[in-house]
C-alpha cells in the first residue's frame, strides 16, 4: 500500500520543479560585512535592471537573455555591447565568466558616449582551440589591457564548464587586473609607461586615452556566446 503524502508537501514538490529544471538562481545575498564594505549586485541574477544597450535607452531585445541565473549573450545572437545605466571613477569590481574553444569577447570599464563608439579600457576575454590551455602573456590576452599591456604572467583559464573569477580594482590612478585569484597585470592611469603603450596602440588617436575618466561598464558582444554572473561592485570616495 503507498503511503498518502500530504496535500501541501506535494504542491511545494511540484512548485519547485520549474526551478529546478531551469537552474535558474538569484546570487546569493551580501552578507552583513560586503555590505558594510559597500558591495553591491549590479545583476540579480533574473533580471536586466540596470543595464541598457550601448547608445540605446532600453536594453536589446534579440542577443542578450538571462538564463540559469547569468546574463548570456547567444552565438551571433546579435543585440550589441551592453552598459551599465551607473557611471564609476574608483570601484572594484567582480564578475564571473565562461566561454566555449574560440571564444572572444571583453569587459570595458571608462567608457562614455563621446568617443564616437565603445571604446574604454578593456579586460580582454579570450579561449583557444583548447580554453584551458596556457595563454603566453601579449597584449590581445586574456586579463590584460587589450592592445595596451599584456599580463605579467602566463594565463591558463579553467575548463570550458567552469566558471572563472575576475576582478577590476581602481583606486586613484592606480588599476589592477585579477584572474581566478591571481594578479595579471598593474598599471598607472596617466603615466608614461601607459601613454607611450597608448601611443603604440589602436587608441593613440582617442582622446583622453590612458587616463582616468568617469565612464559605464560594458559587456561585449564580439559575436560569440559568453555567460557572466556573479557581477558585483564596491566603490571608492574620489
Amino acid at each position: 500500500m503507498h503511503a498518502v503524502r500530504p496535500w501541501f508537501l506535494l504542491l511545494g514538490l511540484a512548485a519547485l520543479v520549474p526551478a529546478i529544471a531551469s537552474g535558474r538562481a538569484a546570487p546569493p545575498a551580501l552578507t552583513d560585512a560586503e555590505q558594510a564594505a559597500g558591495w553591491r549586485w549590479l545583476f540579480d541574477g533574473e533580471s536586466t535592471t540596470g543595464w541598457r544597450g550601448f547608445g540605446h535607452e532600453s536594453f536589446p531585445r534579440q542577443g542578450w537573455t538571462v538564463k540559469d541565473g547569468c546574463l548570456t549573450h547567444s552565438g551571433r545572437g546579435g543585440g550589441g555591447d551592453i552598459i551599465t545605466e551607473a557611471t564609476f571613477a574608483d570601484f572594484e569590481f567582480t564578475f564571473e565568466w565562461r566561454m566555449a574553444p574560440h571564444g572572444n569577447s571583453g569587459v570595458k570599464y571608462f567608457v562614455t558616449r563621446d568617443r564616437g563608439g565603445a571604446i574604454g579600457h578593456e579586460y580582454q576575454l579570450l579561449t583557444g582551440r583548447t580554453v584551458e590551455a596556457e595563454q603566453a602573456p601579449s597584449k590581445g590576452g586574456t586579463a590584460g589591457f587589450y592592445d595596451v599591456l599584456p599580463p605579467i604572467i602566463p594565463i591558463r583559464l579553467r575548463p570550458a564548464d567552469q566558471f572563472n573569477e575576475s576582478r577590476i580594482v581602481v583606486r586613484g590612478n592606480q588599476v589592477e587586473h585579477w584572474l581566478n585569484g591571481a594578479l595579471t597585470i598593474r598599471y598607472e592611469l596617466g603615466s608614461p609607461e601607459v601613454l607611450a603603450a597608448v601611443a603604440n596602440s589602436k587608441f593613440k588617436d582617442v582622446r583622453d586615452f590612458g587616463t582616468k575618466v568617469r565612464g559605464h561598464l560594458l559587456l561585449q558582444d564580439h559575436g560569440g556566446e559568453i555567460w557572466f554572473r556573479s557581477l558585483k561592485i564596491r566603490e571608492f570616495a574620489e
